[in-house]
């Protein structure tokens, strides 16, 4: 049996992240007891599915300046060259270099740029499937060290280095 036989409704193709029906969240420990939290509202990027699943390949930016935690004055300190400092460093990018099984999931293994600074990263990957109407959804998370990407100080006291970034991304196949 196949790889593509093994998912239900797959469909080979060019897919555009559909940045209305998904989601790039973010977590990080806030004072060493609560988590803070935070997501991105401007993103793009493109699925390719290839006739063997394990080919495929993601390419994604995020706008940086789009960063919103629910609170403007954080936001504005977040944005700033203490963190993001999104005037210098207007998007981050993720390029996938790799995809392979890990039980019924995949890893997505790629290039992730942050702060200009571009690292390895693997994200553990649930495919939430195909509709017939051209729609693939999936599911992702990766946790980060802040510091390797040069984001805020090292060993800070108010705020984590860990900073666990979820996905939930819903792709129109492009036609």
């Amino acid at each position: 049996m196949t790889a593509t036989e093994q998912i239900p409704g797959y469909v080979a193709g060019t897919w555009d992240i559909d940045s209305v029906h998904s989601d790039i969240q973010f977590t990080v420990r806030h004072m060493g007891v609560g988590k803070s939290r935070g997501r991105f509202g401007s993103f793009q990027g493109e699925i390719v599915t290839a006739a063997d699943p394990l080919d495929s390949s993601v390419t994604a930016t995020i706008e940086t300046a789009s960063v919103d935690t629910g609170n403007a004055d954080r936001d504005a300190h977040v944005r700033n060259a203490d963190f993001l400092d999104v005037e210098q460093f207007p998007t981050a990018t993720f390029r996938s270099t790799g995809v392979r099984k890990d039980g019924e999931d995949f890893v997505i293994d790629g290039e992730f740029t942050l702060h200009g600074v571009t690292k390895p990263v693997s994200l553990e990957t649930e495919l939430g499937g195909f509709t017939e109407d051209g729609l693939l959804g999936l599911s992702a998370k990766v946790v980060l060290n802040r510091t390797d990407f040069g984001v805020g100080q090292p060993g800070g006291a108010l705020i984590g280095e860990k900073v666990t970034i979820t996905l939930d991304i819903e792709a129109k196949l492009r036609g």
